[in-house]
């Protein structure tokens, strides 16, 4: 999984789909979630399932920002 931490981060698009999926993932996987949904992406990439790759890119990112011990971008 990468670490967005030190980077100009952007929010994932994402569905209520997506949010469910990321759910399971990380019901499953734990920690590894998120380098589960970049293997999805890159099994995807390789068949050239670009749709499927960019969703389960965002999905990482998801997983990526739902695992923050801190608030990230703007708290009001």
């Amino acid at each position: 999984m990468r670490d967005y931490r030190d980077t100009d981060y952007m929010t994932p698009f994402v569905t209520d789909t997506d949010v469910a999926t990321a759910a399971e993932l990380i019901e499953m996987f734990g920690e590894s979630a998120g380098g589960e949904a970049a293997a999805r992406a890159g099994r995807s990439r390789d068949l050239g399932n670009h749709i499927h790759f960019c969703r389960w890119r965002q999905i990482e990112r998801l997983i990526d920002l739902l695992s923050r011990e801190q608030a990230f971008g703007t708290v009001h």
